[in-house]
């Protein structure tokens, strides 16, 4: 019976207007056609909830419960009805994924002017860039910002902004460092997911540095996690705190002077961020309207 609300409501107006007769009036139906559908709810819980009196109708103590029931399920759909409508006015929440370094320090300065260009709100879901990919997929999110191309066939991939990754601390560094530099140091590195180390683990390996010769104080997934325990690391330690960064997440601390940066002698490390999104979505209107503008910003 609750998938046929049409009855529940004959109910509702019924006990509202305490009338069969002007219920029939009010819903534009027969008024046999009210009573059939009041006797067919009665038959169907087995018991009465309508009483008729000489002067309109009494719920009985089962009309009464069923008459709660009825208008919590009414409130349900009508708040259901609302967003179904929304839908169809394309009033609705895009939502973005990122990678934790882009939605935690790259996205956010952009978040307003995207909502003011397709004239509806905007969600941002931060994840690893597998996570984010997935999410795509499984038609979550519409629109993803990722560190490395978790390439899939159903995803379009567009090159975005440069990014640099450095070596950081909150104590000075030399502007070079060498190899065996980097064993002077106690370090926070990123999970083994982690795009960051995968990719630093590969320049280590070039130059011939063996990561498992670091000394490592902790191993977190968390950017904005790192960067604050450097910052609140004792700046007067004899070996300083450092990990790799994104130069994105850190930029204003190394602006301020709280943070400093350094880079591997004769290595830049760098790599793209990309856009990704499913190749369903390639003529979608608000989809092609981010993307335009994301890409318009050459240089951050």
């Amino acid at each position: 019976m609750l998938k046929d609300f049409a009855k529940l409501q004959t109910f509702l107006m019924v006990t509202k207007e305490k009338s069969f007769s002007k219920a029939s009036a009010k819903l534009g139906i027969s008024q046999p056609a009210v009573t059939q559908q009041i006797k067919f709810i009665e038959e169907y819980l087995d018991t009465k909830i309508v009483q008729r009196k000489k002067n309109g109708i009494l719920l009985t103590k089962e009309g009464e419960d069923l008459y709660r029931i009825a208008k919590r399920l009414e409130k349900s759909i009508e708040s259901s009805e609302k967003e179904l409508i929304g839908i169809i006015n394309k009033n609705f929440t895009f939502v973005i994924g990122s990678s934790n370094a882009i939605g935690n320090y790259v996205l956010p300065n952009y978040i307003g002017e995207i909502k003011k260009r397709i004239d509806n709100e905007v969600h941002m879901n931060v994840d690893r860039s597998c996570k984010i990919i997935e999410a795509i997929e499984d038609k979550k999110i519409d629109l993803a910002l990722i560190e490395s191309p978790v390439f899939k066939d159903d995803i379009i991939y567009r090159e975005w902004i440069e990014d640099e990754l450095v070596i950081f601390s909150n104590q000075p560094l030399k502007k070079q460092l060498t190899a065996d530099d980097l064993l002077e140091f106690d370090w926070i590195c990123r999970e083994e997911e982690s795009h960051t180390r995968k990719l630093t683990a590969e320049v280590f390996e070039e130059i011939g540095v063996q990561c498992n010769n670091f000394n490592v104080m902790s191993i977190m997934q968390s950017p904005t996690a790192i960067k604050e325990s450097i910052l609140n690391a004792d700046p007067k330690a004899e070996r300083p705190l450092v990990s790799i960064m994104s130069r994105h997440v850190i930029k204003h601390d190394i602006e301020a002077g709280r943070l400093y940066e350094s880079r591997l002698k004769n290595y830049k490390i760098e790599r793209k961020f990309y856009i990704a999104y499913s190749k369903e979505r390639k003529h979608d209107a608000f989809v092609d309207n981010v993307v335009n503008y994301l890409l318009s910003l050459n240089k951050i």
